[in-house]
């Protein structure tokens, strides 16, 4: 299992527009094959500081889940919201989900 922890800031303007576009890469995020869990956040003690917690099966759902037309989407959208580039750290556990 893979884990990502994707951080992305936003500039305060864009909070409700990128709120949208996170709702809507979410549900068909979750509903790929190789996805165990696809969740968001925002930092109680940052506005406008979220990140995105997301567990796949192995390196090929990352690759296929970033070919989805509604990843490609979000990264698009979301481009002129960010007050920072996106940082994302990714785990490999020998746990099996």
């Amino acid at each position: 299992m893979i884990i990502i922890h994707a951080y992305i800031k936003i500039k305060s303007q864009y909070r409700e527009a990128f709120l949208e576009e996170a709702r809507l890469v979410t549900k068909p995020s979750k509903a790929e094959s190789g996805n165990i869990s696809y969740d968001y956040y925002e930092d109680p003690e940052e506005a406008n500081s979220f990140i995105f917690v997301e567990k796949w099966k192995d390196v090929q759902a990352i690759q296929q889940h970033e070919e989805t037309s509604h990843f490609k989407k979000f990264v698009k959208e979301i481009e002129t919201f960010l007050s920072e580039p996106i940082y994302a750290e990714l785990f490999e556990t020998s746990v099996k989900d």
